[in-house]
């Protein structure tokens, strides 16, 4: 099974930041939407198939209300391309207040 998913952790408290909305967009559509949990993570993937289009999609994470006064960025947007439709594709994000990283994780 096919799948597209993200967890946030809050690299400055050292913790899962909940209550993140996170947007899954694809072809200029939003796939699906979510909140982080208590882990950090969405309740499901948001994506799951037995194949995944190619092409390029999109996470939007809306940060601010989570970083409160501190926030720096207000949402965070970050692009990325499937290529094999049989792939599972995780992308974290690690969040701080003026900074964040993200990888392809597993």
């Amino acid at each position: 099974m096919a799948r597209i998913s993200t967890h946030v952790l809050d690299i400055a408290k050292g913790a899962p930041a909940a209550g993140i909305v996170v947007e899954l967009h694809a072809g200029g559509q939003v796939v699906r939407s979510d909140r982080t949990n208590a882990d950090g993570r969405t309740e499901a993937p948001l994506l799951t198939a037995d194949r995944i289009s190619a092409g390029t999609y999109e996470l939007i994470f809306y940060v601010g209300e989570y970083l409160g006064r501190s926030a720096f960025f207000d949402r965070i947007a970050i692009r990325f391309a499937v290529a094999d439709e049989a792939g599972n594709y995780h992308v974290p994000l690690l969040l701080a207040a003026h900074g964040y990283s993200t990888y392809r994780g597993s």
